[in-house]
């Protein structure tokens, strides 16, 4: 492995995916064969009732046990080590572990994908996916000129066409462990009215939690810890209605994203919610290489719009807490950073809080920083002297030399990340879950302080 480069790392403006050409989630791999043992089975046949279906019992692999189920239906796993691709493709379905570290769906970094949904109102739950060469679990609307599901094209890179393929609606991804999968631990793409709660993913060479290419979203993100990726979490035009709330980005390359990209449907991104984050220390020397070389960043905007970004601890990372910069011709405009703090004992400060690279041809503007105590450090100096209320003035920008510098570690494997800890398995696993509502309920905001820097510690392979 070769030694440490030092280089002038900051965000670039797209997290470009020219990795990701040919990128399918081709259907079921059922050469599976569990490592578990029977259990009894609860299996009633086809119609009436929802019903469980057990795996191995009622079923040989967790494939067979979702071509099996019908709607309302759940498929639960016992523990055991699946190596199989699994794709739900029937409404209304849940795919749950009987313990979310004992169930392991194993890509072996041979297969492209663990768990792919296509259908409204999949819940995938309470198990593990490693070692997938693309994503660990997908749930997308598209699929690409084959007709297998696919977050992007199969030729290159195909945009999104959302009147033919509309979104997913109602999908729902819990107490899920994602790690050491190629590019994306939990994917969401062309998908509405959805969440991803309680999970953990780390060594993604992409990103750890994506969210992307959808309007009006509905989507909430919530309690889960990133670390070890390139990007713990990334939005790319996922607009609206994103809210994401009481989660740990830290212990990435870059702590999370919002980005506008062009190659993708629904540009510009805007309008997400960002609320009491932990987004501390993205400066991790065991994770994949970010494919613009990007770290040490906490929070990067790159063409964002309108985002609202409030009582989040953004601390210890070692170039940029927040950082601005255009996409192409969009600039990052209308971000409010509204309470968050820059600092914590014992993480440590930024490189510098608040900082701008944007290009003259798209100049940030209306961009604020207020109720943040100290006040936060800036490049250039004098970003922060437009309020909030100024919504017209320039913001000035530095290049990327008027940052801080940080020393980049390479890149690792991403089958050579460190595993994770334990992760908490939910307590009822027998009960059938209701059908998924056609809104997600948000949590109320109002009252939500800065988190401590401790925030989901207990979960991460990092303290």
């Amino acid at each position: 492995m070769p030694g440490n480069r030092t280089r002038r790392a900051w965000f670039l403006p797209l997290a470009v995916l020219l990795a990701l050409a040919g990128c399918t989630a081709p259907g079921s791999g059922r050469e599976a064969a569990p490592t578990a043992a029977p259990s009894g089975s609860t299996a009633q046949g086809t119609g009436g009732e929802p019903r469980v279906i057990r795996v191995p019992a009622d079923a040989a692999t967790i494939q067979e046990g979702v071509d099996a189920a019908a709607p309302g239906d759940m498929v639960l796993v016992s523990p055991g080590t699946y190596t199989e691709q699994v794709l739900i493709e029937t409404e209304d379905v849940t795919l749950r572990g009987a313990e979310r570290d004992g169930v392991v769906v194993d890509g072996e970094g041979l297969r492209p994908s663990g768990v792919v949904a296509t259908a409204d109102g999949v819940r995938i739950e309470n198990l593990t996916v490693r070692y997938t060469t693309f994503y660990g679990v997908l749930v997308t609307g598209m699929r690409g000129a084959d007709g297998e599901p696919s977050a992007h094209g199969v030729d290159g890179y195909e945009r999104l066409d959302p009147q033919e393929h509309p979104p997913v609606q109602r999908f729902g991804i819990s107490h899920v462990t994602t790690y050491g999968n190629g590019l994306y631990g939990i994917y969401a793409f062309d998908a509405q009215h959805g969440y991803v709660r309680d999970s953990y993913a780390s060594g993604s060479a992409d990103s750890g939690i994506y969210v992307g290419q959808c309007q009006d979203c509905d989507v909430l993100v919530q309690g889960n810890v990133a670390e070890r990726n390139a990007v713990g979490f990334e939005n790319a035009n996922a607009s609206d209605s994103v809210v994401v709330v009481g989660n740990r980005f830290s212990g990435n390359r870059v702590g999370m994203t919002l980005l506008s990209n062009y190659q993708e449907a629904f540009v510009p991104q805007r309008r997400n919610t960002v609320v009491g984050n932990v987004v501390t220390a993205n400066a991790s020397d065991t994770s994949p290489e970010h494919a613009d070389g990007g770290f040490g960043i906490g929070v990067g905007i790159s063409g964002g719009q309108a985002n609202v970004l409030r009582a989040n601890l953004v601390a210890g990372n070692p170039v940029a807490g927040v950082l601005l910069a255009n996409a192409e011709d969009l600039a990052a405009s209308g971000n409010r950073l509204e309470g968050n703090a820059f600092t914590a004992p014992g993480v440590g400060a930024n490189g510098v809080d608040v900082g701008n690279v944007s290009a003259d041809r798209a100049p940030a503007t209306g961009n604020c920083v207020q109720g943040s105590d100290p006040a936060p450090s800036s490049a250039p100096a004098g970003l922060l002297a437009v309020g909030c209320d100024d919504a017209t003035a320039l913001q000035p920008a530095v290049t990327a030399d008027g940052l801080p510098a940080a020393t980049v570690p390479p890149g690792t494997s991403f089958l050579q990340v460190p595993a994770p800890p334990s992760q908490p398995s939910m307590t009822d696993v027998e009960t059938l879950p209701e059908r998924l509502p056609a809104a997600v309920r948000m949590p109320v905001l109002d009252d939500v302080t800065v988190p401590d820097a401790g925030l989901l510690a207990e979960r991460s392979g990092l303290s």
